[in-house]
């Protein structure tokens, strides 16, 4: 009897096994369908329209170049004075994407005709662009150099992962049936290939070849990363290829075409392997400072400038961690040996220099006398109340004392010409005197004498004048000049 039931136990076991099991996989079933419904994109997909689309976009002749350009004057413009607002308003105006497209769709299908139509206007516009932004920049008077600027002369990873799925988004809405024009829209913001090129053109006006470099590699970055996702979608939505007639030919095209899609993505993926890195160096660098010296304290008058601090990532040349601190307070040899040996628990900072600028111990006078500068404008800053007050009393007597020295230069020209006859004209103004320890105001008065006077008459006069003026306003340091 306790056997028949062990085996009826165990069969039931079993069969909730069994029904679990199926209920699990019946779940799973359901993920998967609900996750191919939500995520499937082929089976709406347009591919005879979103081709014809895109090489439609790639001319640049007529009114798309005027748009070009005035969207390059308006950009030009915002980045000048420093207007966000403006420069989306330019980029939402802009034609720049329809080459970049017609690339990643070109080597997609093998379709070499569009990637040689693509290419040449993918050149016009850039020159086209530079052109016009250099034109603006070199004639405009004001060359501010803004932060919208200096923003697009150095691209890291955030730029390299902008540009890539931006370059998804926009593909992926251009291919569905009934394209989606505010995905299309946003990504012409988000990527922004225009600032890049008007940021050229400023560095080219100005003569500063880093920063024309360094934006026309954050413009080159975004060209390529949104051609090759526009290549992988068309690639996974499975375009029809271009066909030819003759079998060699199309074999030959389609080995330039694949030759083609591998350069690009080889700087892309070495691209992005490097933005990685400094983004990495980077980060630990800002862990490394949070953990050394923004937390030590100073004990008397030192202060540590985080805006000065300089990290710098170069895999060729080394690598560069430079804090600032200002004071006459050094910070012990033994406290920097600990950040130095803490430096190396970070792997990406091993090899880094590691330097700390403060006082006189840096080898460069310029960082130096900088720091020095920089310090003393703090300190005055930090005057206390009292010291504040004591100024403004001084400048109020002195202000006083110049108020009591007011001339009452119409009565005393009037006067001065009853008195003598012989004066022609008489002016009057105050001077600032300095003998290197106290600073004076000295009240100035220049006589002319009519022309019938002697030389030997005019000095006489003049002193007779002198002593008048002295006793009249009742200040003996006035000066009396003549002509």
């Amino acid at each position: 009897m306790p056997e028949n039931l062990f085996k009826e136990d165990n069969s039931s076991d079993e069969a909730n096994s069994q029904e679990v099991k199926k209920d699990f996989q019946g779940l799973l079933g359901s993920v998967r369908k609900f996750m191919t419904e939500l995520l499937e994109i082929r089976s709406n997909t347009d591919a005879a329209t979103t081709k014809e689309s895109i090489i439609l976009d790639i001319p640049f002749k007529g009114h798309t170049s005027w748009i070009l350009i005035c969207s390059i004057f308006i950009a030009s413009i915002g980045l000048n004075a420093n207007s966000t607002a403006v420069v989306i308003g330019a980029m939402l105006i802009s034609p720049l994407m329809g080459p970049i497209l017609g690339m990643g769709l070109s080597l997609a299908i093998n379709d070499v005709e569009t990637l040689r139509k693509s290419l040449k206007n993918f050149l016009v516009m850039v020159v086209l662009s530079v052109v016009t932004a250099f034109l603006f920049f070199y004639t405009f008077p004001i060359q501010d150099e803004s932060s919208e600027l200096l923003a697009r002369t150095k691209p890291d990873i955030r730029d390299v992962l902008i540009a890539f799925f931006g370059g998804l988004a926009l593909v992926i809405a251009r291919a569905k049936k009934g394209t989606i024009a505010s995905v299309i829209f946003g990504v012409a913001i988000a990527t922004a290939l225009m600032p890049p090129l008007c940021t050229v053109g400023f560095g080219l006006a100005i003569g500063n070849w880093w920063y024309a470099l360094g934006a026309m590699y954050l413009f080159i970055i975004n060209t390529i990363f949104i051609a090759l996702a526009t290549f992988l979608v068309i690639k996974y939505l499975r375009f029809p290829m271009v066909r030819y007639a003759n079998s060699r030919r199309r074999r030959r095209i389609a080995r330039i075409a694949s030759a083609i899609g591998l350069l690009v993505m080889l700087p892309a993926g070495y691209t992005f392997y490097m933005a990685f890195n400094e983004s990495l160096f980077k980060k630990q660098a800002q862990e490394f400072l949070s953990e050394t010296i923004e937390i030590y304290e100073f004990a008397r008058n030192g202060r540590y400038l985080d805006n000065l601090t300089k990290i710098e990532y170069d895999y060729q040349n080394g690598s560069l961690v430079e804090i600032v601190c200002m004071g006459s307070e050094e910070i012990p040899e033994n406290i920097l040996n600990s950040w130095r040996r803490k430096k190396q628990d970070y792997s990406r900072l091993k090899d880094a220099e590691f330097s700390v600028v403060q006082g006189g111990k840096d080898d460069s006078e310029e960082k130096f006398n900088y720091v020095s500068e920089l310090y003393e404008a703090k300190k005055a800053e930090l005057l206390t109340r009292e010291e504040r007050i004591r100024f403004l009393e001084e400048e109020v007597v002195r202000l006083s004392e110049n108020v009591g020295k007011q001339i009452p230069f119409q009565e005393v020209v009037a006067e001065a010409k009853e008195i003598n006859q012989n004066l022609a004209g008489l002016s009057f103004a105050y001077q600032l005197q300095s003998d290197f320890n106290k600073m004076d105001t000295i009240p100035i008065f220049e006589a002319k004498w009519k022309g019938s006077l002697r030389k030997n008459e005019k000095v006489k006069q003049s002193e007779n004048l002198l002593k008048w003026l002295k006793v009249r306003l009742k200040d003996s340091t006035i000066v009396l000049r003549q002509e």
